[in-house]
């Protein structure tokens, strides 16, 4: 019998303002905010209810969503982290937003599909960084962008 606890995964997002990227992040992952447990009316009073120090908590944790999940459930929780130090360098792990439909689709579809996601995204508040079109006959496209506060995701 298998004694480890259940896996789940969440993807934390460090940031300095957690509230400038979840509406972003919900909009591009076309997620919803995480409800606080039953009983609680924000994330903050469950936190206080189970005893987390007022010094872990800082000035407005958990009053705002800071959590966004999956509404069909397949998708991980993600979580925007406040931290006091500003993103320097590339990420080393990112999103990759799959709107294309993969290979089997014709290039100009995938194109279509993948233009029409970063036009919808800049709409929102991204920036485009650079398309990767590989020549050569590698039919691979997709696009680099930034979020709001400069993370880096592409669009494939």
């Amino acid at each position: 019998m298998d004694e480890r606890p259940e896996l789940t995964l969440q993807l934390t997002i460090d940031c300095a303002d957690p509230q400038r990227l979840v509406p972003f992040w919900l909009d591009a992952l076309r997620y919803v905010p995480d409800p606080p447990p039953a009983g609680h009316a924000t994330w903050r009073a469950y936190w206080e209810a189970i005893g987390v120090p007022e010094d872990e908590l800082g000035e407005d944790a958990g009053e705002l969503p800071e959590s966004i999940v999956d509404p069909r459930g397949v998708g991980p929780r993600v979580w925007f982290q406040r931290v006091p130090e500003p993103k320097t360098v590339k990420n080393r792990v990112h999103l990759d937003l799959k709107v294309g439909g993969g290979r089997e689709v014709p290039l100009a579809v995938r194109r279509e599909r993948v233009d029409g996601e970063v036009t919808r995204l800049t709409a929102l508040g991204a920036t485009v960084l650079y398309a990767m079109d590989e020549p050569n006959g590698m039919d691979y496209y997709a696009v680099v962008l930034q979020d709001p506060e400069g993370n880096e995701f592409c669009i494939v």
